[in-house]
């Protein structure tokens, strides 16, 4: 696999000339062509008296590498805290209305559907996976604020207009409750840690992330009263209707006002813009969710599953692919960016930045002594951060992009070398 780098600030502009020295093919891989000196494996010229290769020394000290600011990249910490005060009294909530055993039960089942819905999250998030503490924030917004914001409103509708239709919530009140307080945990993760949110594919992640945790808390509701009325058959027919037929649901209708916030991320949108591209996005997933609802409401629930549900659902994975596609795209031309200025080969952009150059960029370091490959997956991570990073500069809503920038060249040259060390 071909390595290269800057040795010298003329490397570093873009023009900069290759090395004319060129180090033999690795593991089977075509020559390199490096972008300066200092990223070469030892010449065959650097030899003792008696004519045999002498490798220089290895560094007594190995520094500790830069990082990247976390600031603006993580949930705050006392909102864990908040959240935490609100499941208390949801727990308690359950356990008075539905019982400790019904509400247990409901509970296990409801993790069915949660892990699909993660398992494809993780499918949408592998490519520049999110940070964990607003992986954790989103989650817990979704399955403990959005559902206590749901439940309050129906109280005060309820004290203050009496019992509803239940058609009349399920269609009009439950899609604009629900589906504003899961937009409004959205907007949050990007007030308090945007420069974690960097697209598109970050807002249907995170939309999808707070939609599982809105269905896993209110699945468990559904599954333990379907539990308390009609038993064991009951309870396997409601099951299959909302844990197996349809458990990305709420996921899709949030992922479309996540894609919204993200848009207007990528463009460098202030907080206020951002909020107005959400308030969009929530229209679509207000009539997402309304239509869903209004299946079950009216007509023939299954019919209508067929011919609405699916081709939406099939409609919404070929967008995810689209934007993961795009997300690719993007990454290979922000690090095209730093080849044309000398920090990687042409070869390397390729290997950072596609899924088959990923591949055999891991099959090749697993070859090397020791099994490399933990470096080469460092060495793709902070590759496709640092693309994210170059997409901030250029749109010049990230002051700290350039600290960032500076950190990340320097890893991914360090982990140039650890893979090419003798």
């Amino acid at each position: 696999m071909s390595f290269g780098g800057p040795a010298d600030p003329a490397a570093q502009r873009p023009g900069a000339q290759p090395s004319p020295a060129v180090p033999p093919a690795v593991s089977g891989f075509p020559a390199p062509v490096y972008g300066s000196m200092l990223a070469q494996r030892p010449s065959q010229h650097e030899t003792d008296a008696s004519g045999r290769y002498s490798p220089p020394a290895p560094a007594a000290v190995v520094p500790p590498l830069p990082v990247p600011s976390a600031k603006g990249r993580h949930a705050i910490v006392w909102v864990f805290g908040v959240l935490g005060f609100a499941l208390i009294g949801l727990v308690a909530y359950f356990v008075e209305a539905l019982g400790p055993a019904a509400s247990a039960i409901g509970m296990v089942l409801a993790l069915v559907p949660l892990a699909i819905v993660f398992l494809g999250v993780f499918f949408i998030d592998r490519w520049e996976p999110e940070p964990r503490s607003l992986v954790a924030f989103a989650i817990a917004w979704g399955a403990i604020a959005s559902v206590g914001i749901a439940l309050l409103v129906d109280l005060l509708l309820t004290f203050l207009a009496g019992r509803r239709p239940e058609a009349l919530v399920a269609v009009i009140q439950a899609p604009i409750v629900e589906e504003g307080a899961k937009g409004l945990g959205v907007l949050l993760v990007f007030l308090m840690a945007r420069r974690a949110f960097d697209g598109p594919v970050d807002g249907v992640v995170y939309g999808a992330l707070i939609g599982a945790g809105f269905a896993f808390t209110e699945n468990i509701q559904y599954f333990a009263i379907s539990l308390i009325e009609g038993g064991a058959e009951n309870l396997t027919v409601t099951f299959v209707l909302r844990g197996l037929m349809s458990p990305f649901a709420h996921a899709m209708f949030t992922s479309v006002t996540g894609f919204a916030i993200g848009l207007a991320a990528r463009r460098g949108a202030s907080a206020a813009r951002a909020a107005g591209a959400g308030a969009i996005g929530l229209v679509g997933a207000i009539a997402l969710h309304a239509l869903w609802n209004g299946s079950s409401e009216f007509g023939d629930f299954f019919v209508l599953y067929l011919v609405l549900q699916v081709p939406l659902f099939i409609g919404f994975i070929v967008a995810i692919i689209l934007l993961r596609n795009e997300e690719v795209r993007l990454t290979y031309a922000r690090l095209g960016d730093y080849a044309a200025a000398g920090w990687f080969t042409p070869q390397e952009v390729g290997m950072l930045a596609t899924p088959s150059g990923r591949r055999a960029g891991l099959r090749w370091a697993a070859t090397l002594r020791g099994d490399r490959r933990p470096i080469m997956r460092g060495f793709i991570k902070d590759a496709t951060t640092l693309a994210a990073v170059r997409q901030r500069i250029i749109t010049g809503r990230d002051p700290r992009a350039v600290q960032d920038e500076q950190a990340l060249l320097m890893r991914t040259h360090a982990a140039r070398d650890a893979l090419l060390a003798v």
